[in-house]
């Protein structure tokens, strides 16, 4: 919990002390801006650069609580679109809310249902109320406000909950930008007046798409408000990789130094690995969950394909080094089976284990940052990824 602070005076607009608070421990002595940090919670702390898995409907696929805390999985994130659509707010704050109703005791973030706002955009139409939806599962039309937004997030109870916005494609013209923007931005400020901060923290969101000034002039307007954190959309949604680092290593300084910084939506490790490089300390994404499903392994040694033949009879596990059971105990043979027949504890196994390896790389990286060599253990990294696996022992 934050410290307590002293009451502001009268006419002092500044948003009022919230239950989270950023710790900025260390800043990379090795030539990148990586930082260290610790977000204090309710919910307990969390170390910071953190990936945090995705639970969109209040489930994290393939893992349940207790093998997330096994995984040492610090936080999650739900999604407020998905929720509000089921099973309702309502009836998880009845149940005493997100965390009790699926027994995660740990740190949780929920998603405004903004990003919905960008890839329902055939079921969506956007006024200066809000986004009007119609619903992907029976088709009934319904109206996601920044009010509304925050009144289910709050229902939820999520320690974080993030400004509803809009996140428009890049490819837009600059005037639907600058217009975007212009919105967005009265949007946070009635998500500010919404916000009740008695149960949860606000961060609000800085978009611009790839352009330097409207990301500029965005993050000036979005930081005037004192919000517990600030988050960056509105990369990893079509551009090339190193537009996105671009993008990246000129947004990230624009945020204040003292508050967490949010990536939505990334990634790759090696896009983590490079945005952490950037100054970049808080990540989320269905990736590792979604590749697990689809029989794509993430290790150490670089993503491995287990739909693929050659290792039919291989009898290695994935990372025989790890810490993960379903990295050490399953042969690699076995695996590809599971992924061939359709078993679902293919997909559980190496959900599990990306999701481990997702860990291990954020834990090796606050140890890097600690120890003020971040750009040898990016060097590493990548190098264990382009010398790629070895090859079945004979």
């Amino acid at each position: 919990m934050g410290e307590p602070r002293e009451e502001k005076g009268k006419g002092d607009t500044r948003v009022p002390p919230s239950l989270v608070r950023y710790e900025l421990l260390h800043e990379d002595a090795s030539g990148t801006r990586a930082r260290r940090g610790r977000l204090h919670t309710p919910h307990g702390p969390v170390e910071t650069p953190i990936f945090m898995p995705v639970g969109t409907v209040g489930s994290v696929k393939g893992v349940g609580p207790d093998d997330l805390l096994t995984l040492d999985a610090q936080i999650i994130l739900g999604n407020t679109y998905h929720l509000m659509l089921r099973p309702g707010e309502d009836l998880v704050g009845e149940q005493g809310g997100l965390h009790r109703f699926i027994s995660w005791d740990r740190p949780m973030l929920t998603d405004s249902g903004g990003f919905q706002v960008f890839s329902l955009s055939e079921k969506r139409k956007i006024t200066e109320e809000g986004a009007a939806f119609q619903s992907h599962l029976d088709g009934r039309k319904l109206l996601l406000t920044p009010e509304r937004s925050i009144e289910i997030q709050e229902t939820l109870g999520a320690d974080i909950i993030m400004a509803f916005d809009e996140c428009p494609p890049s490819t837009e013209s600059r005037a639907y930008l600058e217009k975007s923007l212009a919105r967005t931005t009265r949007w946070l400020h009635r998500c500010v007046k919404a916000w009740g901060r008695e149960r949860s923290s606000l961060f609000g969101i800085v978009q611009g798409g790839m352009d330097p000034q409207l990301r500029k002039a965005h993050a000036e307007e979005v930081c005037a408000v004192d919000l517990p954190g600030y988050a960056l959309g509105g990369y990893a949604v079509g551009e090339t990789p190193e537009a996105m680092y671009e993008g990246v290593a000129y947004s990230a300084p624009l945020l204040p130094r003292d508050k967490p910084r949010y990536l939505m939506g990334v990634g790759t490790p090696d896009d983590i690995v490079e945005s952490v490089a950037r100054g970049i300390d808080m990540f989320d994404c269905v990736l590792p969950t979604r590749a697990g499903r689809h029989g794509l392994a993430y290790t150490r040694f670089g993503k491995i394909n287990l739909r693929n033949a050659r290792h039919a009879a291989d009898p290695r596990p994935l990372d025989e080094e790890a810490d993960c059971p379903a990295s050490t105990d399953y042969s690699r043979a076995y695996l590809h089976h599971l992924i061939k027949s359709g078993e679902s504890l293919g997909g559980m196994l190496l959900t599990w284990n990306n999701l481990a390896y997702y860990q291990r790389l954020m834990a090796g990286m606050r140890a890097s940052i600690a120890a003020g060599s971040f750009a040898d253990f990016s060097v590493g990294a990548k190098e264990g990824w382009a010398r790629g696996d070895l090859p079945a022992r004979s």
